[in-house]
């Protein structure tokens, strides 16, 4: 996978240069999250599908 470009910041990033996060980028079949602190280091991919009941698993189960 090339590595994406379009990269976005969680808008709970928090305050400051948002440093502390994790940036997402889309792709047409899989998605890229990189460490906003160290964007060099590398991606990790995850199949469009996985990420997705990933996500919906966090909705359904928020941190307290």
């Amino acid at each position: 996978m090339t590595t994406p470009d379009s990269w976005r910041k969680s808008s709970y990033s928090g305050a400051g240069d948002g440093n502390s996060c994790v940036e997402v980028a889309n792709r047409p079949t899989h998605i890229a999250i990189r460490d906003s602190k160290d964007p060099a280091h590398g991606p990790l991919t995850f199949p469009t599908p996985i990420f997705s009941t990933f996500l919906q698993a966090l909705k359904e189960h928020p941190r307290p």
